[in-house]
């Protein structure tokens, strides 16, 4: 029998913060636990707390160098002018912070642990997962570690051969494309803002031809999210008929986010899970980008609702107002939160005409797509 669906976390994000001033000072994965705890979503039975991958496991995608670097500088809470420059270390948006190492050990940990849990099936969710800019020698876009990559690696080297890695984030999921550049066993998809940091995953981007990206202008709506499924994502699903998918869920796509200038609801973020949960026989859901804590805690508390067959309420009992009303937000959009950001999960809809920028991106996506290998387990 197909195990039931797993959430990994951990209480590390609780504690853990990059600093007052940067994106990620907000809560994430805490708020999002405590939410679906207050719902009675999470019963014991379906928790399971995410290990620190050790140095060892971590070295079957990052350097030896980069990771003894990323130690010491938790240790000393300073980065020298060399492992700064050679490893992007306390510059570039890659802060310097008390848990730099085993915060994304403990991501890394947890992505690697569902891989190892679905490999007779079933959906694991990890929203401390999704750190999908990290370098095997260097920090990236706020990603010290690439959680993602580790797990796919450990899908790998159970023996699986086809794999969709599929990626709704806002920004193009460079690390993990550049990691299996020359791996066909690993098929990458990313949909994202173009023109967006880190400023690559162009229509034309297709990585040695085990890659597609779909890049959509500022204002993707949720009626375009549903011509991007049904017109890119489902056919090239089907055509692969993938072993297993990879989801990562990044929040930041939302139109409430600061860093990005997507407009799409949560409910689109919903709507591509519930399509990709139906044809996978073996699904990771990772979280990933998201910079409004409101918007993010409802987002993937969601996500873990739909994966579990929740109907979303039409009103959020007390306990779980009570964990949304808590939040703060040094932010313009945290000075006057709108009131449905406390009372409910589910975003009204974002519908609206689908530009001919997102039919050309689909329809490029679909072209001159490999055929599926010959053994599908």
């Amino acid at each position: 029998m197909t195990m039931p669906p797993l959430l990994i976390g951990s209480e590390i994000y609780r504690r853990s913060s990059y600093g007052p001033k940067h994106p990620l000072a907000i809560p994430r994965v805490s708020v999002m636990l405590d939410l679906v705890r207050a719902l009675g979503w999470l019963p014991e039975a379906q928790y399971r707390e995410s290990p620190l991958a050790s140095p060892e496991a971590l070295r079957r995608f990052h350097t030896a160098d980069y990771l003894a670097a990323l130690m010491r500088a938790e240790a000393a809470q300073a980065v020298g002018p060399e492992d700064r420059a050679r490893h992007r270390l306390g510059a570039e948006g890659n802060p310097v912070f008390p848990e730099m190492f085993r915060r994304p050990a403990t991501s890394a940990g947890g992505t690697m642990l569902a891989a190892r849990l679905t490999l007779g099936g079933g959906v694991v969710h990890v929203p401390g997962g999704g750190t999908h800019h990290g370098r095997p020698d260097r920090a990236s876009g706020f990603c010290y570690l690439n959680d993602a990559v580790l797990g796919l690696l450990e899908w790998l080297d159970a023996g699986l051969t086809n794999i969709l890695y599929l990626d709704i984030d806002a920004h193009h999921g460079d690390g993990v494309q550049d990691a299996f550049h020359d791996d066909p066993r690993v098929f990458t998809l990313s949909v994202h803002e173009e023109g967006r940091w880190p400023f690559t995953g162009a229509s034309d981007d297709r990585a040695g031809g085990h890659a597609r990206n779909i890049p959509v202008p500022a204002g993707f709506n949720d009626t375009e999210m549903a011509w991007v499924l049904h017109e890119a994502i489902l056919p090239i699903l089907r055509r692969l008929r993938p072993q297993a998918v990879m989801l990562q869920c990044g929040a930041d796509a939302l139109e409430e986010d600061p860093l990005a200038r997507l407009s799409l609801s949560n409910n689109a973020h919903r709507m591509v899970l519930r399509a990709v949960m139906a044809e996978a026989p073996r699904l990771i859901v990772l979280g990933g980008g998201g910079y409004n804590p409101w918007s993010v805690a409802r987002c993937w508390a969601g996500v873990w609702g739909e994966i579990n067959g929740r109907p979303m309420p039409e009103r959020l009992p007390a306990a779980a107002e009570a964990v949304l009303r808590d939040l703060r937000f040094h932010r313009a959009a945290g000075r006057n939160p709108p009131e449905h950001w406390f009372t409910t999960l589910a975003d009204a809809p974002r519908p609206g005409v689908v530009r001919a920028a997102v039919r050309r991106a689909a329809a490029a996506a679909l072209a001159d797509l490999p055929d599926a290998p010959a053994a599908v387990a």
